[in-house]
């Protein structure tokens, strides 16, 4: 199974699950819920934080939230 960590800048991906239970609520609260579209947006030059788009918006993620998130990558 493919992380969010995973993508490169432009890819787009579904949210399948959440390996992290601590962090899931946060997350969910912020727009990351299963069955979502997310596209990686931008990544910093040291890889950490990324900016996502998703449910309309940019959304930036620490590097360690983004590998929680399990996705399936949607071919273009």
């Amino acid at each position: 199974m493919k992380r969010l960590s995973d993508l490169k800048i432009g890819q787009t991906a579904k949210i399948l699950s959440f390996k992290n239970d601590e962090i899931f609520i946060k997350l969910m609260e912020m727009g990351c819920v299963p069955g979502e579209m997310v596209r990686v947006e931008q990544i910093a030059p040291l890889g950490d934080p990324i900016s996502i788009f998703i449910a309309g918006y940019s959304l930036s993620l620490r590097i360690n939230e983004a590998e929680s998130i399990f996705v399936e990558d949607i071919k273009s």
